[in-house]
Order: C-alpha cells, then structure tokens, then sequence
C-alpha cells in the first residue's frame, strides 16, 4: 500500500504554521493588547463588554486555554449555539429514536446523538435493548451499510451547520447515482446566519460582538454575517481555533468596540476565503432547500434548516416513514436552552456539576464533546472564571 504521509519538508512547514499559532510570546502580546483595548473600553462605558462565540470548537479551544481566567475582568466570554447536537430539538430527538422501532431500519449516526437523551430514553438505551443502531466516521460508512445490509433500510441522521450539510447532500447523490432503495436521510440540518439574526434580536440575549466560526465561514465567506453589522451594528471576526487565533479575534473586536465600529473581518485567512466553498454550497443548493427549522432554546426560526428538494425525495426519511413521536417532555430542571443563548453560564444552571455530570449527563450541552457545559466540567474545574 503506498503512503499517505506529507513529504518531510512539507510537514515540517506544517508544523511550523501551526506553532506558530501556539508561540506563548506572541499570546502574552496579544493578551498586553486586549487588556490596554479593555482599559480604554472600561473608561467608555459601564459593565463589561460581552462577546459570543457560535462555534463549539472555538467553546472547547476557549475553554482548554483557560481565556476566562486571564482575561480582562472588562471582557466578558459568553458561549453560544454553536455545538449542533446540542441545538437539536427534543422533538428531533424523539423522532430520530422513535425510527429505531420501526422494524427492519438501521438508524446511523455520529457518535455524540447516541448518548443524548430524549423524552424517556435515548439511542444508546434503544441499541442496549437490541435496536439496530450504528455509530458512524463518515456519511459514506452509512452508503457503506445500505450496500451490505440489503435486506434492511438504513437511515442516516444528518446534523449538522453549513460544514458537514455539503457531505451529506454528496452522499444522497452518490446513492442515487447507485440507485439504493435502502438508504434514506432523516435531515435536520441547521444553517448559521438566521439563528444569529434571532440572537440578535432576543431581548434577553445581552452581546456586543461575535467570534464568528472558522469551520462553518469556509463555507461562507464572511459575506453571509454582513448583515450584522450593516443592520446591528454588532462586529463580527471570523476566527480560527488556535490560541493566538482566538486571541487575535477577540483584540480585533475590543478594537472595533473602541472605536464605535462595526465591521465583519476575517482572521482566519488561511482557511476563509472572501467566496467560501462555492463547490460545496453548490452541493447544498442542488440537494437541499431552506425551511424552517426549530432550535433547542431558540425555538423555530425561519429559514434557518435544509429540507431534501423534490428530485431527492425517495431519500427523505420522513416521508418513506411514518413514525408515531411521543409528547416531548423537557429534562426537569435543565437549561440547556438557556446555556445556549448565553444567558446563563453553565454553571448557572441548577443541575449543573451535581445531578449533571459528564458521565451522567442530563442534557445535551454536557453530552456533546463540543457542548458548553462538558467544556465548564472538563476545563474550568478550579479556574477562576469571570
């Protein structure tokens, strides 16, 4: 078998560029920088600036770097929906668990939907009592099933933002192509920008700029989030997920703040490109059209969720099945919703760190590896957080 590797020298470039997104020198500048720009804003105004950032990874990288304990006191961190297994509504959760019953269907899925719970029971549950339930890398490991599982019909759950929808619309035409009457998609995929339009308009949600999300703007391009700015004078920078990433994103916004500019900028210039994915947004376009979508904590908001097109419809899992769902019942006392809004903090939330734990997990924000409240439990524990 031939080698995949990189040649040596061009590891080593690699190598380089990342480390020298990880250069301790260069973070202590950047943290000199934030902290003159939070003077100057604390001089400005009254109570701390808030910025949101909208991307589980950069939730997780903000939280291994320890950012809420060093930064300026005047510059307040807040997470929001960004982890989309967590932004999945019960609803979608109960219907998702609710195909596991029907006889003759394999359900795949990725990994972190397994474990999160429904109205009385989850995936992982169903797969203890004997369902036919399987965790899948890739979309093509579930085209992969339907092909060796002839006699059964197998339905991928696709979740998602903008990053992951372009593979899954590729895997609904590769089995079209293949013409595979077993495989089907139960698509509750989520698109950024409207959710970030309804956070903006939420009269409890309290944010002055947002760290936009590096994986989701590959996509995009920036052009998608002007409409911040331009409409909500809110400053947005698109970031990547390494420390001076994010650190250089959150000087760009305090000094956009200082100023009283609101501006989309892209930081994360060596993955964003002003166009996007133009091939991958084309995938979506011809796979999928825009419908509303309803949110965990958000609730519907329109447009904002990809439904399969007519010409893909033998694929579409909610009409080759009619499933019964059963009444959605929230966890008791979870806030998740509110976690996700950045209204509270994880540890706002009553249950969090005593009845909700990473190995026993409530809600879906403690479930998720990119969720907000396992980021606070694995990360923060002994910080002092601000």
């Amino acid at each position: 078998m031939g080698s995949h590797r990189l040649p040596e020298g061009e590891q080593a470039a690699g190598f380089a560029l990342i480390d020298a997104f990880r250069d301790p020198e260069t973070a202590r500048r950047l943290l000199a920088r934030i902290q003159a720009l939070a003077e100057r804003l604390a001089s400005q105004r009254e109570g701390p600036v808030s910025l949101m950032e909208v991307c589980g990874t950069h939730t997780v990288a903000i939280a291994r770097s320890g950012f809420r304990s060093v930064l300026p006191r005047a510059v307040r961190l807040l997470s929001g929906p960004g982890c989309p297994v967590c932004v999945t509504a019960n609803a979608d959760i109960d219907r998702i668990i609710a195909l596991t019953r029907v006889t003759g269907v394999t359900l795949a899925t990725f990994g972190d939907m397994v474990r999160v719970p429904g109205s009385s029971t989850s995936l992982m549950q169903r797969k203890a009592e004997g369902a036919s339930v399987e965790v899948v890398y890739s979309p093509l490991d579930a085209l992969r099933l339907a092909r060796e599982q002839t006699d059964r019909q197998v339905v991928l759950v696709g979740v998602g933002f903008e990053t992951t929808t372009p593979l899954i619309a590729a895997t609904i035409e590769r089995a079209a192509a293949l013409r595979l009457a077993n495989f089907s998609v139960l698509a509750i995929h989520k698109r950024v920008p409207p959710a970030l339009a309804a956070l903006v308009n939420d009269p409890e949600v309290s944010l002055d700029a947002l760290i936009l999300p590096g994986h989701v703007s590959t996509i995009l391009g920036p052009g998608p989030y002007r409409f911040l700015a331009d409409e909500h004078r809110i400053p947005g920078v698109i970031t990547g997920f390494e420390p001076v990433d994010v650190l250089q994103g959150i000087a760009q916004l305090l000094k956009q703040c200082v100023e009283g500019d609101a501006r989309i900028e892209n930081a994360y210039r060596r993955a964003v490109m002003p166009e996007g994915n133009p091939a991958a947004r084309s995938a979506i376009e011809r796979v999928f059209r825009v419908c509303d979508a309803k949110w965990r904590g958000l609730g519907t908001i329109p447009g904002s969720g990809y439904a399969l097109r007519d010409d893909f419809a033998a694929f579409d899992a909610t009409q080759r099945f009619e499933v019964e769902v059963e009444p959605t019942v929230e966890p008791r006392g979870c806030r998740c919703g509110d976690v996700l809004r950045g209204v509270i903090s994880p540890q706002g939330c009553p249950l969090f760190g005593k009845l909700c734990t990473p190995t026993n997990p409530i809600g879906p924000c403690m479930v998720s590896s990119e969720g907000s409240c396992a980021a606070w439990a694995r990360y923060h524990v002994g910080q002092e957080v601000r």
